[in-house]
């Protein structure tokens, strides 16, 4: 019997998944490792100082990921050897605290401009790039991905606080991305929303995340009416500036399907009454803190035709009536209530609530 070439070889591993059998596959022969190296499309990085030694055997990633702290040499070394990347992982898990004990102690930088740049140039076919807490990521970096990966879908900047209305500039050029996170960024002002809301990407965005980005106002809010097929759009936190007159612009967006509006204190029942008359498709809203909400509002939800997930958490001006006539919505499927209201709502009304919907409390 002859040996198997390596494109028998590479037909045989597409059928193996499970990642501790490709292991020991690789661990046969030198051919089979080879092979096996050709042939893997995702890797987990845990310790980025071995990329150099075990990187170059895996030429045709198409999904890299290192949630920890990796330098820009170790991304540009990573851009040279795998130019086939589609998806970059580099949502990092640790905390603020972590960063400064590692800046304080150890003298190493975090990845940032460089490294990131180095990937846009040199991995072009980028559609997913997931850059969560890598505080040293700035504009320039946003820029290179925004001008220079043409496929790019997804982008999540959260808690990139080095990013502005610069980077937001760009990004509004794009007519590729969908998904895209702002969360914490905040330097984004409402000249960014208006960029977005004006530009090519207002033709493809579906999810905004805007969280935390205090320095919005009414008016960044209310362009993103002009975002035509947005369905996700999260204004958690935004802070004050943020009144029924931006509240009633984001009524008018009729393809919204989730909607994050918690502890945004200057909203009331208007904006409530107007989205739950305005936005058919919704299904998910979250009001958590929204203290001028009463059962007025809430009330909007009662005939909603495809609402299913309701969170009222810390909003106190809610009694059993109203919560009666929200149940009635028939798509209605959870609704989260704050804990404090438990032991005021008598254990009958829960258990008729119970009948129409999960009953979470927070």
């Amino acid at each position: 019997m002859s040996a198997l070439g390596d494109d028998e070889l590479s037909l045989v591993l597409k059928w193996v998944y499970d990642q501790n059998d490709r292991k020991s596959f690789s661990q046969v022969c030198k051919q089979w490792l080879r092979v096996e190296g050709l042939t893997r499309l995702s890797i987990r990085v845990l310790e980025p100082d071995l990329i150099p030694v075990f990187l170059p055997r895996f030429p045709n990633l198409l999904f890299f990921e290192a949630q920890v702290f990796i330098s820009d040499p170790h991304l540009e070394f990573v851009a040279k050897t795998c130019p086939k990347l589609q998806v970059l992982n580099l949502n990092l898990k640790k905390t603020l605290e972590e960063f400064e004990e590692l800046d304080e102690n150890s003298g190493f930088e975090d990845v940032g401009n460089d490294g990131i740049s180095a990937l846009a140039n040199g991995c072009p076919n980028l559609s997913k790039v997931l850059l969560r807490k890598r505080k040293n990521v700035a504009n320039f970096a946003v820029i290179s991905l925004a001008k220079l990966c043409r496929n790019l879908t997804t982008l999540d900047l959260g808690r990139c606080n080095l990013v502005d209305d610069r980077a937001v500039e760009a990004i509004g050029c794009s007519n590729s991305i969908r998904v895209l996170n702002f969360e914490a960024c905040s330097l984004i002002t409402d000249h960014g929303l208006a960029v977005l809301a004006t530009g090519y990407i207002s033709k493809t965005l579906k999810k905004l995340v805007l969280a935390e980005c205090d320095r919005i106002t009414d008016y960044g809010v209310s362009m993103l009416k002009h975002i035509c097929c947005l369905e996700e759009l999260n204004l958690a936190e935004c802070g004050p500036k943020i009144t029924d007159s931006g509240g009633l612009a984001v009524s008018s967006l009729s393809s919204l399907k989730k909607l994050n509006l918690g502890w945004l204190i200057n909203l009331s029942d208007v904006t409530v009454i107007a989205i739950a008359n305005n936005c058919v498709k919704l299904v998910s809203i979250d009001l958590t803190g929204c203290e001028l909400v009463t059962g007025v509002g809430v009330r909007a939800f009662g005939n909603h035709g495809s609402l299913e997930y309701l969170v009222l958490a810390s909003c106190y001006n809610i009694c059993m009536n109203d919560l009666s006539i929200v149940v009635r919505c028939q798509s209605l499927r959870d609704i989260v209530l704050d804990k404090g209201l438990r032991m005021w709502i008598p254990m009958p009304m829960q258990v008729h609530i119970s009948k129409f919907c999960q009953l979470h409390w927070r």
